[in-house]
């Protein structure tokens, strides 16, 4: 072969070896390419979708119930039980196929009253649902019947069984709207909580169920299973315990609430508090008419519901903290610290009432249409003469007065552990432009200094200013009970900002209310030798203002509300009351006798509790 053909042979070579190499690295592009593609998407499954992914499994595997917690219980000041629990069987099934499901539920059919309709209702709603998520077949079988479940558990492949709670409320009527009552989960709340979705989770809807919801429910527990294809249980892989609600003591006394509110029974419409002025405890709040809440809990019937929707007397408003009333003559304590404060008189000032006052072309009448003559402070809160307070709020303004009605309690509510309170309403010159978009009136400041026209307030606050005029400090409600053990030395709350000679005055008066001749409470009066009563009688209209004749018409809602506030024992106050009968009439006739009655309760329980005390020391 000459040198040219093996030149060309050794370009030929070359030329392969080019090619081969092109090949190979093409080859190799391509598998770099697609390990790294392999490698990307195991990064992504691994690492970025990792921890989403492995939810997503343990779903398919793994099934989890929640286990709700006991509710604390609710005690009056005594320990005794107003809230409990009772235990309640349910009846689950892990639904797994249908045939298997349905086999199961025709054996469990006998034992729990199960039809074929509720059959095929199940079945339908397990279609509707995830494989492995529990169905609640009952909520309400007998211990009886359980343990044959768990006897005949080999039969019945994916039936399980648990506990839940109901709620029982011993004293029903005398506490129905202090305790309150549980009821199921409204729709907003679901959104919050997975557990509250079961179809058994209540929370409170009223009262102290609902006021201390937080400290009462406790934290729901899990038990987590894994199941098979089939929806069968293989193990329990964790169990984490529900924590039990904390049990919560009030101030109440059940049995004084009880005889209050027997006391309170003869009216349609009435609502009482008892406070004691040292410590804020309520240990009475009764409203009328009341109800059970037994009837919305363990009785629940959307007839009974219904029936307590429609009645006209509304036993599920509770009016000691809902009630909105004009407070009438008992407020005539607050235009007179105002004017005190302001120095707009003294108490020695006197202004005369002829039976009326006349102002800006229109005349507002006395309670006494033929005048009481000259009066002094003492002689207006004693004989409730409202000319005397008509001068006084004409002189002084609305937004004074408002000021001295909140130093006093009046117009809000208090964090005292109950829900549905409402604020009430003391009026301003601001309050009225910015919520109606006029400016005051000063005919209006006439009305508001006699607690007419726009004031409205509940008995608790009532109480609350009661229980501040009776100390001169900022007493403020409580429903939760002290810790036990002795009290600490001196007042737990602050002075008032009102001057004290101002603060004597008005006490002295309001024990002129019961106990002088010419008081308009004498009806009050205890006839308990040296233990002196300081009150105030209050006749609140409900027609349209003191510029106008009332009405003819005796139409039980057209009555005036009969109020009356007090502080006993006068000498050394240690409990104030305040009372409205709605539509009552006569505060001096009508609620002075209901407060006096309380009163004398009231002194019994606490002679009897400390002639107890002096027994255990």
């Amino acid at each position: 072969m000459d040198r040219r053909g093996e030149k060309n042979l050794g370009e030929d070579d070359d030329l392969d070896r080019r090619r081969l190499t092109r090949r190979a690295m093409i080859v190799g592009g391509v598998q770099t390419v697609a390990f790294g593609a392999i490698a990307a998407r195991l990064y992504q499954l691994q690492v970025v979708d990792g921890q989403r992914l492995r939810v997503l499994a343990d779903g398919n595997r793994i099934s989890a119930r929640p286990l709700l917690p006991r509710r604390g219980r609710i005690l009056d000041r005594s320990g005794r039980v107003l809230a409990s629990n009772i235990e309640r069987f349910r009846v689950w099934i892990r639904p797994g196929d249908r045939s298997r499901m349905r086999s199961s539920l025709q054996r469990l059919a006998p034992l729990i009253g199960l039809s074929t309709r509720d059959i095929d209702g199940l079945i339908d709603k397990a279609a509707a649902q995830p494989r492995h998520r529990s169905l609640l077949v009952r909520s309400d079988v007998d211990f009886q019947t359980i343990a044959q479940i768990g006897l005949r558990a080999p039969e019945l492949p994916g039936i399980e069984t648990d506990v839940a709670f109901d709620r029982a409320y011993a004293y029903g009527l005398a506490t129905g709207h202090v305790v309150g009552h549980t009821g199921s989960v409204g729709r907003p709340a679901m959104d919050d909580d997975r557990y509250l979705k079961l179809p058994d989770a209540r929370v409170g809807k009223m009262g102290v169920e609902l006021g201390l919801e937080n400290d009462l429910s406790g934290e729901a527990g899990e038990t987590r299973f894994e199941i098979d294809a089939r929806g069968d249980t293989v193990r329990v892989i964790a169990e984490t315990d529900a924590v039990p609600g904390r049990d919560v003591v009030l101030t109440i006394d059940a049995g004084l609430q009880q005889r209050v509110l027997e006391r309170l029974s003869s009216e349609a419409r009435a609502a009482a508090v008892v406070l004691d002025v040292e410590t804020g405890e309520v240990t009475v709040m009764a409203s009328v008419p009341t109800y059970d809440p037994n009837a919305l809990t363990v009785n629940f019937t959307e007839a009974a519901f219904a029936e307590l929707e429609r009645n006209p007397h509304k036993p599920l408003v509770n009016r000691a903290i809902a009630g909105l009333y004009p407070p009438g003559s008992t407020f005539k304590m607050v235009t007179a610290l105002a004017a005190l404060e302001a120095g707009v008189i003294t108490t020695r000032d006197t202004v005369t009432c002829n039976g009326a006052f006349a102002f800006a072309g229109e005349t507002f009448k006395c309670w006494n249409r033929g005048g009481h003559g000259p009066v002094d402070l003492a002689e207006a809160i004693r004989k409730s003469c409202d000319v005397y307070f008509y001068d006084l709020a004409e002189r002084l303004g609305v937004d004074r007065i408002a000021a001295m009605a909140k130093t006093l309690g009046l117009g809000q509510t208090y964090s005292c552990g109950l829900g549905g309170q409402k604020d009430g309403l003391i009026p301003t010159t601001g309050w009225k432009l910015a919520t109606k978009g006029e400016r005051w009136l000063r005919g209006e400041t006439i009305l508001a200094g006699i607690g007419q026209g726009y004031v409205l307030t509940t008995p608790l606050q009532l109480a609350v200013m009661t229980a501040r005029l009776a100390t001169g400090r900022a007493v403020v409600p409580s429903l939760l009970r002290m810790e036990s053990g002795p009290r600490p030395e001196g007042s737990i709350f602050p002075p008032l900002t009102v001057a004290a000679a101002g603060l004597e005055a008005v006490r002295h008066a309001m024990i002129g209310v019961v106990h002088a001749p010419d008081g308009t409470g004498s009806n009050a009066a205890l006839d308990l030798g040296e233990v002196l009563i300081a009150g105030k009688t209050g006749t609140s209209q409900v027609w349209s203002s003191a510029r106008e004749a009332p009405p003819r018409d005796d139409r039980y809602e057209l009555r005036d509300h009969a109020l009356f506030v007090s502080f006993f024992p006068a000498a050394q106050p240690r409990y104030a009351v305040s009372l409205v009968v709605e539509h009552g009439g006569s505060g001096g006739q009508t609620a002075a006798p209901l407060v006096r009655d309380i009163a004398r309760m009231v002194l019994a329980d606490a002679a009897l509790a400390a002639a107890a005390v002096e027994r255990a020391q």
